[in-house]
């Protein structure tokens, strides 16, 4: 139930509310506090940093809803690793509201995988490269289900973010995978009934697979670059598709495209 007038902090209670979180963050930053640490006692950390007791109790309440601290009773608050679920959640939220979230989520993504992928020429562990293998493997056997192949064909991408082994890449990523997903499962019910398609989504995978393994960190942000080109074409020759136009180019562009990839 909503109330007619909701209770709102003052310019001083925001002031202390954000010396809580700000506490928090500096201390874990600069190694004071771990993750399993416990916070002094209620009395002490208000007085330290000068806060009334309810608004340090409302700030742990909410760092404990994004799982940065949990509150146990009968023993304190204690710091915790932030599941990047719950940041995933807060993204979710933030960008749902933009018109074109996907598109600006597209952008995102192009941004952090081509770095991601080089640093896994160099990075990759054998675990990686099974990793990345078994993802491929996914992706052939469930080439005709727009909802499995979505799943699948982002794993693999998920795989080169994680073979990149950049803590801060592999959270950015986590944090919007959500929105990922959709936006992978949309792509793929719009391209899958188009020919050529799963020539297209095994073989350039492969080929990004393979510049991996070679550790050949120039070929395969080249074939990211174009992997996520021709992509696009697909989905705007989809669109026509849909409209009853322009399908009867796509396998012989399709052809060029990955002769020209493949070298031949």
């Amino acid at each position: 139930m909503i109330t007619e007038n909701p209770i709102r902090r003052s310019a001083s209670e925001e002031g202390a509310h954000s010396r809580v979180v700000s506490f928090l963050r500096d201390q874990l930053i600069s190694g004071k506090l771990k993750a399993g640490d416990l916070l002094l006692p209620e009395r002490e950390l208000a007085a330290q940093l000068n806060v009334s007791r309810p608004v340090l109790r409302e700030a742990l309440r909410a760092l404990a809803m994004v799982g940065a601290v949990e509150i146990r009773h009968g023993v304190g608050t204690v710091v915790k690793r932030p599941d990047v679920t719950a940041l995933g959640d807060v993204f979710s939220f933030m960008l749902a509201h933009q018109a074109d979230v996907i598109g600006d989520i597209m952008e995102a993504r192009k941004a952090i995988e081509h770095h991601a992928v080089r640093l896994a020429c160099q990075r990759a562990t054998e675990q990686d490269l099974a990793n990345l293998t078994d993802a491929l493997g996914s992706i052939i056997e469930t080439i005709h289900e727009p909802e499995k192949g979505g799943q699948a064909d982002f794993r693999f991408h998920e795989a080169i973010v994680q073979a990149s082994h950049s803590p801060t890449l592999v959270t950015i990523y986590a944090s919007i995978a959500q929105l990922m997903m959709r936006s992978h499962l949309e792509r793929r019910e719009k391209i899958i009934q188009i020919e050529g398609i799963e020539e297209f989504l095994v073989d350039h995978h492969r080929l990004i697979l393979e510049a991996i393994v070679a550790r050949d960190a120039a070929a395969a942000d080249t074939l990211l670059a174009k992997h996520f080109e021709i992509g696009a074409d697909f989905r705007r020759r989809a669109s026509l598709r849909v409209a009853g136009t322009g399908c009867g180019t796509v396998k012989v562009i399709l052809s060029h495209l990955t002769r020209k990839e493949i070298g031949q």
